[in-house]
């Protein structure tokens, strides 16, 4: 329990970025988001302060991580954390309610279990039975798995000091509430002091500690910005719940990249490593249709090759509609405006629908070429040819700007079986293979390189 020297406070923390105020505010005055303020009780410490003591220093170079990590077998997964979990580190895994985090983690137990002394899935949210049942129907038959059904800080800690598993699992971290802290569970101090023991033991015994955690509406963490702060790896679950594709995204690292995404498919065995993910999104594409373009982004160290959609049609309202799922619409409207502005295409009158199929969300510059030519296509009613992939950032000035890692994209293209790619100028050097591309310094060239010059006109 406290100590005497402890007494408790009164304070409102901002749930977007841990802002403290001692009054509730109606905009948080760091991150500027509105109704975001909870209240909360911390402990304030009124006594005299600990003399501290002298410790020794070890030189930075000597002071590097020498253990092994523990690979899961299942390449998706390591490959974001980096190669595989770190003993002694605390992982964040959230997502959306249904996504498939429980699901992916049983997987991940099974894994592991066969390395360590025993693995302990604390649950706070589902019975034992009902993990149980789940385990079961996933086809997972290691009896190196312990359950426990807690929600208490305190018996979560003396149950893992005395069974001393290889790897802790805590689901979730939201229902874990401690008798030292004066707050209900779920709020941002219990939250946040939940997180702190188990990162404290993680360190303390070098045992890795995976907490699964929430999101909000928004797709944000929920609770507290300092959570993040103090986990060292934190992966995110995306993906539409309806559909079968999920990525896993690193957002933080202590221990390997961010730029890595692990890419999973639904099924009724649970979440399975998609093999080639370039044919998944490429599957049901329809021969001949206009207003189809495929192109070839990376994501990390990853090509993928992504069929891009779009639909125009004359406008029955004064001002246009620009919609786009899995492209940010800013940057569709500004694409439009380079089409209007330099093809001579009359884009004003039409409403722009651009769809990225699969749920894929995509970010990557290089897909601007793709997206106008499908616009471009859509609009001229003309079909793309079927064998061609472009890849290329549109500038303001309807020139195309080089990308990275060019030569990633040729292979993926030419692996899968595509004979043609459209890319802007480059210094990188390509081997020579089966793949014609076709270097262009414009999208007026491009459209003249596939006839469509004539028919815009028309």
């Amino acid at each position: 329990m406290m100590g005497s020297n402890m007494k408790l406070k009164t304070v409102y923390i901002c749930e977007q970025c841990g802002h403290e105020s001692p009054k509730w505010q109606g905009k948080c005055p760091d991150c500027d988001a509105w109704n975001s303020f909870a209240e909360d009780v911390v402990a304030k410490t009124t006594g005299r302060k600990q003399a501290g003591l002298q410790r020794d220093a070890t030189p930075l170079l000597q002071a590097e991580e020498n253990e092994d990590r523990y690979a899961t077998s299942m390449p998706e997964f390591d490959r974001v954390l980096g190669g595989g979990i770190m003993p002694g580190s605390l992982i964040l895994l959230c997502g959306e309610p249904g996504i498939g985090k429980s699901t992916l983690t049983l997987k991940v137990c099974e894994k592991i279990a066969s390395q360590v002394s025993s693995v302990l899935y604390i649950s706070g949210e589902e019975s034992p039975r009902q993990i149980s049942s789940r385990a079961k129907r996933l086809g997972i038959k290691n009896e190196n798995i312990q359950v426990l059904g807690e929600t208490n800080l305190e018996n979560i800690l003396a149950t893992i000091q005395k069974s001393k598993p290889g790897l802790v699992v805590i689901d979730s971290i939201q229902v874990v509430s401690s008798g030292e802290m004066g707050a209900l569970a779920g709020s941002v101090s219990q939250t946040r002091y939940a997180t702190e023991m188990l990162m404290k033991y993680a360190k303390e015994n070098h045992v890795p500690v995976l907490i699964i955690g929430h999101v909000t509406k928004d797709g944000n963490l929920a609770g507290p910005k300092i959570l993040e702060h103090l986990v060292d790896t934190v992966l995110l679950i995306e993906g539409d719940r309806y559909q079968n594709l999920r990525l896993l995204r690193g957002l933080k690292n202590r221990y390997g990249s961010t730029n890595e995404v692990g890419l999973f498919e639904m099924t009724e065995e649970g979440l399975n490593e998609v093999a080639n993910a370039s044919k998944l999104f490429l599957e049901g594409r329809k021969e001949g249709s206009f207003g189809s373009a495929i192109t070839a982004t990376v994501e990390g160290t990853r090509p993928l090759l992504i069929e891009v959609q779009a639909l125009t049609n004359i406008s029955p309202f004064g001002y246009p509609k620009r919609t786009a799922s899995g492209f940010d619409v800013n940057r569709l409207q500004l694409l439009v405006a380079v089409i209007q502005k330099h093809l001579g295409l009359n884009v004003s009158n039409q409403d722009v629908y651009v769809n990225v199929v699969g749920g894929f969300r995509l970010s990557d510059p290089a897909g601007d070429l793709a997206v106008c030519m499908a616009i471009i296509s859509s609009l001229t009613k003309t079909p793309l040819p079927e064998d061609a992939v472009f890849a290329g950032e549109v500038g303001l000035s309807g020139e195309l700007r080089s990308v990275s890692q060019l030569g990633k994209r040729v292979n993926e293209a030419e692996k899968i079986g595509f004979r043609t790619m459209f890319v802007p100028e480059s210094r990188e050097k390509i081997a020579p293979g089966k793949m014609g591309i076709k270097k262009i310094p414009d999208l007026v060239e491009a459209i003249k390189e596939l006839n469509l010059s004539r028919r815009a006109k028309n």
